[in-house]
Parts: C-alpha cells; structure tokens; sequence
C-alpha cells in the first residue's frame, strides 16, 4: 500500500510532463507577451480591404488593422519595397537598434490606444490597445524598420 502511494506523485509529474508536450506541440511555444524593451518585435503587414493589417496568431491578433495615420506612414516607410502591399517584414523596438529606419515619440493616451509623432515624416498616428500585446505599458519611443519578405 505505501509503495503504491509513493508512486501517485511519479505518475503526476509524468502526465504534466506530456500535457505540456502536447500543449506545446498543438499550440507551439508560447510567444511571451510583454516582451522585454531591448527585443525587436517582428510582423509581417500587408494590405487587405485597402489598409495595412497584420496576423499574429501567437497574440489573437487576426486582420489587426493599423488606422490613424498609420497606414500613411506606413506607405513611406515602404515606399522602395517591390510588391509590399503583398507582405514585408516590420521590425519594431521600444530600443533603438542598427539600421532602424523611423522613430515613434509618445505623445499621448487616447481611447486605450496611443499617440505617437514621426518626426521624418512630420505627422503622428494612432496605436491601437493591440499595443499591449507586445508591451506591458506604451513605450516612450518606438524604432522601426521596414524589410522585404
């Protein structure tokens, strides 16, 4: 009888164990919400319905659609990429990082979203709540790049 009340907690850690398998095998790694401010965050926009929208399965954001004058800004941004209306790759840091091609200064709160101004492209724009998916509070500053696919 005590042999077999000593082996419950053997069993109990191998079916965690293989819960997590098939978790992560189903659902993959877990993507980490909040990410730290020196990471590049890494998107794949293209335009649907006539504005810029990206996936990110890991996060639940499904045709996210930029707004706000975003998507004009994203137009400058690729304006020398061939075809990026079909898709390119957005690299984005709260962290500046070599080679990135704009920076976002904070401007203000609004509608749980949040002001930014470019000033390259002297305009600001709207980010949306989806904002904190990637960071836990909107950054002061945002550094992109844009990149063929």
């Amino acid at each position: 009888m005590i042999k077999k009340h000593k082996e419950i907690p053997l069993i109990l850690t191998i079916a965690v164990i293989f819960v997590a398998y098939l978790a992560v095998k189903h659902y993959g790694v877990p993507r980490r919400l909040n990410a730290p401010a020196n990471s590049i965050i890494v998107l794949q926009p293209y335009k649907a319905a006539g504005t810029w929208v990206f996936d990110d399965f890991r996060t639940g954001l499904v045709r996210e659609p930029f707004v706000s004058s975003i998507p004009e800004m994203i137009d400058r941004l690729v304006s020398d990429i061939p075809n990026a209306e079909k898709g390119f790759r957005l690299l984005f840091s709260a962290k500046p990082f070599p080679g990135y091609h704009i920076k976002l200064i904070w401007r203000r709160a609004e509608s749980g979203g949040n002001w930014y101004y470019c000033e390259q492209y002297k305009t600001e724009g709207w980010l949306c709540p989806s904002l904190f998916k990637y960071f836990k509070e909107a950054p002061r500053e945002l550094y992109a790049k844009a990149e063929a696919k």
